[in-house]
């Protein structure tokens, strides 16, 4: 049998994203979806040289990762910024597949996985008849860490009906490089509304993880591993030390089963 529970609440297959899979994600049987080997580990190797090669920029609200590509969540809803996450959407997304080459970016691989296992299909998410960008990289250097939030594609664009109809909003992450120590994904359970997180996390973009007490679920990626949460769950990332932390992203959004999954980044 493929499939195991490594934890409680996450589920691990090898090498393969099937339906079932999915599907216990949005029926909240699985909190965390772990692929092993979606991407090759001599195959990640060469892609993370690429991205180095690249080179990242730091998010202009979260200054201590770096980024190739720009996260919807950088506009914090100023119409400027956003209309130029717009304008760079689809050249990002060339920038990207260029610093995999000769090898495909491993969330064009997902989407194209998706697209063909899920009934409706999956599409590139929209907003105001305007493409988003998806595949956004991450760098997390040694001793950086992530601040303990969750993510409401709702509060960036609250007029938007395409924003505010999700039914769950799903993190992907294609883990293409990962330090020796440290870099584990936490969860907690619990879920707080975005008022209560807003309040709770003052000035800076994420709550600290001390108040909240230990995490629920604790996961250490490995090279090649696809990682699927529900990002609604409050969840960090610890720090690392040795090396670079390298991820290539996504959300995936889902409506219903009648409707298309949906990706951005």
């Amino acid at each position: 049998m493929n499939e195991i529970l490594e934890q409680p609440a996450v589920i691990a297959a090898s090498g393969k994203l099937t339906l079932p899979l999915i599907e216990s994600l949005l029926s909240g049987e699985a909190l965390i979806i772990r692929v092993a080997n979606f991407t090759r580990p001599a195959t990640c190797r060469l892609i993370a040289s690429g991205l180095q090669r690249a080179g990242y920029n730091d998010y202009l609200n979260a200054p201590t990762v770096g980024r190739i590509g720009m996260s919807f969540f950088e506009t914090g809803g100023k119409q400027e910024l956003v209309d130029h996450y717009f304008r760079t959407a689809i050249p990002n997304i060339e920038i990207l597949r260029k610093a995999c080459e000769p090898y495909q970016s491993p969330i064009d691989v997902f989407r194209c996985v998706v697209d063909e296992i899920w009934p409706k299909g999956a599409n590139l998410q929209t907003l105001s008849d305007r493409k988003m960008f998806v595949g956004l990289s991450r760098n997390m250097r040694p001793g950086a860490s992530l601040l303990a939030h969750h993510d409401m594609l709702a509060r960036l664009a609250p007029h938007d009906r395409e924003a505010n109809d999700l039914h769950m909003q799903m993190a992907v992450n294609v883990y293409v490089d990962v330090p020796e120590k440290g870099g584990e994904l936490l969860m907690w359970r619990d879920e707080i509304s975005d008022a209560e997180f807003l309040r709770r996390r003052g000035s800076n973009y994420g709550m600290e993880i001390e108040p909240l007490g230990a995490p629920d679920i604790v996961l250490k990626p490995r090279v090649g591993d696809l990682i699927l949460f529900n990002a609604r769950k409050l969840h960090a990332v610890a720090s690392s030390s040795g090396s670079d932390r390298l991820t290539v992203s996504s959300f995936l959004g889902y409506r219903g089963h009648k409707q298309p999954l949906t990706f951005w980044s």
